[in-house]
């Protein structure tokens, strides 16, 4: 069966989140197509890829794919480099069973879900001041409205540190004693090995030093 000419193409598959994508793309160069949803984008491409499977029963001429799998699964490639972003990157959660967090790498990543301790003025710093007090930098933060409570929102965060340090270990005391819902989800090498700085009074040695001063006291 001859290939299809991008001129041809009526219908798309891909994964919703990829055609969000090269949506500028395919408003330029494919402006009758329309977009038809695939649970991944491999999904597609293995979909129009199946011989067993007669074309017109598809209901989509083309799909997009990861570089290199048009050629993989035998597909002609009509076109490539068509994200309207070119550094858009996808992130990928890769989810276990609970067991106890690896060794701290000095490149790492703890990611929680908290909910705020209240809907009044200064309930988010509050909960900001327990990272920001301790030196413990965050990468991601995203709320989401708690259904069943109106104004009060849950929190995914990423924080940039692991559990077994003593800044990060104390910024999830701070959040334990005051917000209602604190969710440890992991510590974990992060994907781009990026070294987080610790200023020198938030390092192990120097809260160390602080709570052997205080027994000192008692």
């Amino acid at each position: 069966m001859r290939a299809p000419r991008l001129a041809d193409i009526t219908a798309v598959s891909a994964h919703s989140h990829a055609w969000a994508q090269v949506r500028r793309w395919a408003n330029a160069t494919l402006p009758r197509a329309e977009f038809v949803s695939a649970t991944s984008n491999a999904a597609a491409a293995v979909t129009l890829a199946d011989a067993s499977r007669p074309a017109a029963s598809l209901g989509f001429e083309a799909a997009l794919a990861p570089p290199g799998t048009g050629a993989a699964l035998g597909l002609t490639v009509l076109a490539d480099r068509v994200a309207d972003n070119t550094n858009a990157a996808t992130r990928f959660v890769k989810v276990g069973r609970p067991q106890p967090a690896g060794e701290p790498t000095g490149a790492d990543k703890t990611t929680l879900v908290v909910h705020l301790p209240g809907d009044d003025a200064g309930a988010l710093l509050r909960m900001l001041e327990q990272f920001a007090v301790r030196g413990v930098n965050l990468s991601r933060i995203e709320s989401r409205p708690i259904g069943d409570r109106p104004g009060e929102y849950s929190f995914s965060i990423d924080a940039l540190g692991h559990v077994a340090e003593a800044r990060v270990a104390e910024a999830l005391v701070g959040l334990k004693r005051t917000c209602p819902v604190v969710r440890f989800l992991g510590s974990y090498p992060a994907a781009d090995r990026a070294v987080t700085p610790v200023e020198v009074d938030n390092t192990d040695e120097a809260f160390t030093r602080a709570h052997s001063w205080v027994q000192s006291l008692l």
